[in-house]
């Protein structure tokens, strides 16, 4: 295991949307891990509690900056605490969304600052599983065109990307976590 005051104990589970992430995420935080659940559902919902417009079907741009703050706030307040700490999604997925939508160089200070542990891990489509919710409106060719982005970026930033299997949850969890071992 890396060092414990490293940010090597932040691993990122990103990909496609629908493909299993935030089961897996529920899974490893049954087993004792930490986990921090993905900012845009969480931003989501306190938009349409609040009647809000920084929701990505109203205001991408604002939906994208608040994603990327609260990612920030999600680092910090996770730090420290000594042991794997799982992201679902996180800074990375959010500065890649606000660079695609304003152009800005949202990516260029993540090359060397904010990192997360070297191996980051991509739920790949999964269309037999795909559904919306509330929260999640965007359509599969979305979610697949967001996917093909961050099979990218993560490279891009000098991540090694490991794909997730299509298998059951617990055979999941038991994947990320031989390979982290390794």
């Amino acid at each position: 295991m890396p060092d414990q005051n490293s940010t090597d104990l932040f691993v990122v589970i990103s990909g496609c949307s629908a493909g299993g992430k935030s089961t897996l995420l529920a899974e490893l935080g049954r087993r004792g891990y930490a986990v921090v659940e993905e900012p845009g559902r969480r931003i989501v919902r306190d938009e349409l509690k609040a009647k809000g417009s920084a929701l990505p079907w109203v205001d991408a741009t604002a939906f994208a900056r608040r994603a990327v703050a609260m990612a920030l706030a999600d680092r910090v307040a996770v730090a420290g605490g000594g042991g794997w700490v799982f992201f679902d999604r996180g800074l990375i997925d959010a500065a890649a969304a606000l660079q695609h939508l304003t152009g800005e160089p949202a990516l260029l200070p993540l090359r060397r600052s904010y990192r997360y542990h070297r191996r980051v891990f991509l739920a790949p489509p999964w269309p037999e599983i795909y559904v919306t919710d509330t929260e999640r409106r965007h359509d599969l060719e979305a979610a697949l065109t967001e996917y093909r982005r961050l099979l990218e970026t993560y490279p891009s930033l000098g991540y090694e990307v490991s794909i997730l299997p299509k298998i059951g949850v617990r055979e999941r969890a038991e994947f990320v976590l031989s390979v982290l071992e390794e």
